[in-house]
């Protein structure tokens, strides 16, 4: 059985602002919660107008305090922008908080431009290149302590957080099967080496002391409502934010423009396509035959859902097509 979860990136809309966003957050956490998703993840982003989940750990904690069953966790936390101990005394704190319900999703990349990683400067001479590293010393933060170990996290040490390592290449496939780590795709942004990073994943995995065998979730974007209409308008906002983030002018995410599509030059199209490869559009009949097409495909153990849709209701909606479409397919 493929489960189904949720990738917030925690939008802010077009004339409205981060407190109605954080509402926002709360509300859609609570509807996957009754509708069976399995997780509800957060994405770490700085620097960008449109995105509000820069404090991922803060915001997981408010949406925390508001649910009561469903997984929470970051997807994912940047560790370059962050020393190990203080993701591990963070997440330790929400495992303390809400045990049995935190997943730390571990992301390489920094989540904006490079002027903006070298203002978060979690040190001097902080880069990607210690990713590996950075990740040992968590699972270490978080195993039980060693006697006379000298620096431990509190809280945090023998909690066990479970680690994913995300990626959008094959580095990432590569990392997750070396250590024996559940792996998710960021093939909602960055389609092209979906399937070699799969394959990678499970032809290398070893297993460890937190899995004995490969576990895959991959993204999808979701432009889901009642009749194929109205998916068509709704879909233009998520257009509209992939041609600002192509130019380098990230905005907030706009209202739909009836007609958006017909504008649009070859280059701007074929930049949204490419974007948008794995996408859920249209009306519950088109998302099922999508979702169904994208787990034959993946094979993925889990499918996990972002939807950049400007009208909060018409999100909540397709997060409910989503989920009728998905229990169709068990």
């Amino acid at each position: 059985m493929t489960l189904l979860s949720v990738l917030d990136l925690a939008p802010i809309t077009e004339g409205s602002d981060a407190t109605q966003s954080f509402r926002n957050s709360v509300e859609i956490a609570q509807l996957a919660e009754r509708l069976g998703y399995n997780r509800y993840w957060l994405a770490e982003h700085h620097n960008i107008p449109g995105i509000a989940s820069a404090a991922t750990a803060v915001l997981l904690s408010h949406v925390g305090a508001h649910t009561k069953t469903i997984r929470i966790g970051s997807g994912g936390v940047m560790l370059p922008n962050h020393a190990p101990l203080v993701i591990a005394e963070q997440f330790g704190t929400l495992a303390s908080l809400y045990p049995d319900r935190i997943d730390l999703g571990l992301g390489r990349a920094p989540g904006t431009d490079g002027l903006t990683a070298q203002a978060l400067r979690r040190s001097l001479n902080a880069n990607v290149d210690t990713f590996p590293r950075d990740v040992l010393e968590l699972q270490q933060y978080f195993a039980d302590p060693e006697p006379g170990q000298r620096i431990q996290a509190v809280p945090g040490a023998g909690l066990k957080v479970p680690l994913w390592i995300l990626g959008s290449s094959l580095y990432g496939a590569e990392m997750a099967a070396h250590f024996g780590l559940p792996y998710a795709f960021a093939s909602h942004f960055a389609p092209t080496d979906l399937r070699q990073a799969l394959h990678i994943y499970r032809q290398n995995f070893k297993p460890s002391a937190q899995l004995d065998r490969p576990y895959v979730m991959a993204a999808m974007n979701l432009q889901a409502a009642d009749t194929r209409e109205q998916a068509d308008v709704i879909v233009t906002s998520l257009m509209q934010g992939v041609l600002g983030l192509a130019r380098g002018m990230p905005i907030r995410l706009p209202p739909p423009i009836k007609g958006f599509a017909d504008q649009l030059g070859l280059q701007e199209k074929a930049a949204i396509s490419r974007f948008m490869t794995y996408t859920a559009l249209g009306d519950p009949q088109d998302v099922s035959e999508r979702l169904r097409e994208f787990k034959a495909e993946t094979d993925a153990d889990e499918i996990i859902l972002t939807a950049q849709i400007f009208d909060h209701q018409a999100r909540l909606r397709a997060f409910e097509i989503a989920a009728e479409a998905m229990s169709e397919l068990i």
